[in-house]
């Protein structure tokens, strides 16, 4: 049996690997054993950084096939052919815990896929859930804050949540979808995932498009209850990742349906609500899913860090045919994405396997920190130049945004028009059935019950007031359910004062 040599970082054979130098056998250490400080320093420095949201996470590889026609709204080359496949990679995770935390908290859940196409790669960063907390980036570190852990205490904050949500309304479609059994999804397998925001397509004549995305599971949607996912926790803090490990080994593939949401430019001027307002959905009935492909998991990562902790995802990363809209969240994800990656992997994290497009990469980025693709060899790094062939190709030029009168500033995301919070998260309430309407209703007391200090009756009132708004029966019952008398919720609601 041919046997490899143990080696230094730098390739040279070494033997002794458990045993310092030392002066005598029970001498102290000697500086040059660099073995020992080469094993040491590299350990010292296995961990990167944490991600900020999103830290616990799973993922594999697998690949997405074409099975309906979609060209007449995007010229994507992704989307060309009917039985066309492309690779992709999948990342799945929790929202505000850390990464040690466990799979079956009560918490939205990432959805980001790559899509390595020959255009370059396409990530699709979304949740398990078509809507978000709020509709502003300014917003974003503020109410994930409340999310993580209090700066007193360093424990988790019912306080800080409720307050921070009863002080922002817009948040109360999400909130209601957390508070109910989608909550706590069964497994990764077993749940949907959404683009979340409103993106364009743009087809071969250069007409734009409004788009959502839509993956839908083909396993059937499962979740726990809110008892089932805290006894699970106890049980198996990793849950979702080893049921997603162990079903891919066994060759019980999981498989998402993608489908798509069209609107015309025309009809998102007269649409009732602001269709690119993350806190809202399109209507099914108004706007019909269009099924356009099959995705399918297929092959866990050999090691973990190396693909699913180095793996960087960005809204940023789109094809040609498929492009931005003004949604205000998605164009601050267009920033914050990558600069993250930037911080947490290094300036060149693109050239990581997991994040590298495996066709055509050509530009003028060189240096840096591990910088590992051979930083353009002796070619040159300006641009434009006497010496490459290197072209910008009018082809892959995108039309223009037509704003009209439109005029840059800071608008109020609540104004006249864009206030209306209930309507959408009483309507879904009401189609929940009675069972599943009993069991948000009874996590979301359960919830709000951790509400404590000074403030508490302020701040229960305050959201009870968005839950009465939205259906009198939901906010009857979870005033019951809180021991609140429904009367001192009524005056509250006369006269509070929301951002």
């Amino acid at each position: 049996m041919t046997h490899n040599k143990l080696t230094t970082a730098s390739g040279a054979p070494y033997y002794e690997n458990e045993n310092s130098m030392t002066v005598g056998p029970r001498g102290p250490v000697l500086l040059q054993d660099y073995i020992l400080h080469e094993k040491m320093a590299h350990f010292n420095r296995e961990r990167i950084p944490e991600r900020v949201v999103h830290a616990k996470g799973s993922g594999a590889f697998g690949t997405f096939t074409v099975t309906n026609d979609i060209s007449k709204y995007t010229r994507a080359k992704l989307f060309n052919k009917v039985g066309k496949q492309c690779r992709v990679f999948l990342r799945f995770s929790t929202v505000g815990g850390e990464k040690g935390s466990a799979d079956t908290e009560r918490d939205p859940r990432g959805f980001a896929v790559k899509f390595y196409t020959e255009d370059g790669n396409w990530d699709l960063v979304g949740n398990n859930t078509p809507v978000f907390f709020i509709k502003d980036p300014k917003k974003f570190g503020d109410f994930i804050h409340t999310q993580k852990r209090d700066p007193r205490t360093n424990c988790k904050s019912p306080t800080m949540m409720w307050d921070y949500w009863s002080l922002n309304p817009e948040s109360l479609h999400q909130v209601l979808i957390l508070m109910s059994d989608r909550g706590t999804p069964y497994s990764y397998r077993t749940m949907n995932g959404y683009g979340s925001h409103t993106f364009s397509f743009i087809n071969k004549d250069g007409e734009r498009f409004w788009v959502k995305f839509h993956f839908k599971t083909q396993q059937g949607i499962k979740n726990f209850t809110d008892a089932e996912a805290s006894r699970m926790k106890g049980l198996d803090a990793d849950w979702a990742q080893r049921d997603l490990v162990e079903s891919i080994d066994k060759g019980d593939f999981p498989k998402w349906s993608l489908k798509v949401q069209i609107m015309t430019e025309e009809q998102a001027k007269t649409f009732r609500w602001n269709p690119f307002d993350l806190t809202k959905v399109w209507e099914h009935a108004d706007f019909p899913l269009i099924d356009v492909g099959v995705l399918e998991l297929n092959e866990n990562p050999d090691n973990y860090f190396a693909v699913v902790e180095q793996s960087a995802f960005a809204p940023a990363h789109v094809v040609d045919g498929i492009g931005y809209s003004p949604d205000k969240m998605l164009q601050g994800r267009l920033l914050s994405y990558p600069d993250a990656h930037r911080y947490r992997l290094g300036g060149n994290y693109e050239q990581i396997p997991v994040n590298r497009c495996p066709f055509a990469v050509n530009n003028y980025q060189r240096d840096g920190a591990m910088a590992v693709n051979g930083n353009g060899g002796s070619a040159p790094n300006y641009f434009p130049n006497s010496f490459d062939n290197i072209v910008a190709d009018k082809e892959y030029k995108s039309p223009n945004w037509d704003l009209g009168t439109s005029v840059a500033d800071w608008y109020d995301r609540n104004a006249e028009g864009e206030n209306d919070h209930y309507t959408q998260p009483g309507n879904l309430f009401r189609l929940m059935t009675p069972d599943q309407q009993a069991n948000t209703i009874s996590n979301i007391v359960g919830a709000m019950s951790g509400v404590s200090g000074p403030k508490r009756e302020e701040i229960l009132n305050r959201q009870l007031c968005h839950w009465f708004r939205a259906d009198a029966n939901l906010g009857a019952a979870i005033a019951k359910g809180l021991g609140i008398d429904t009367e001192s919720v009524m005056q509250s609601m006369g006269h509070e004062a929301v951002a």
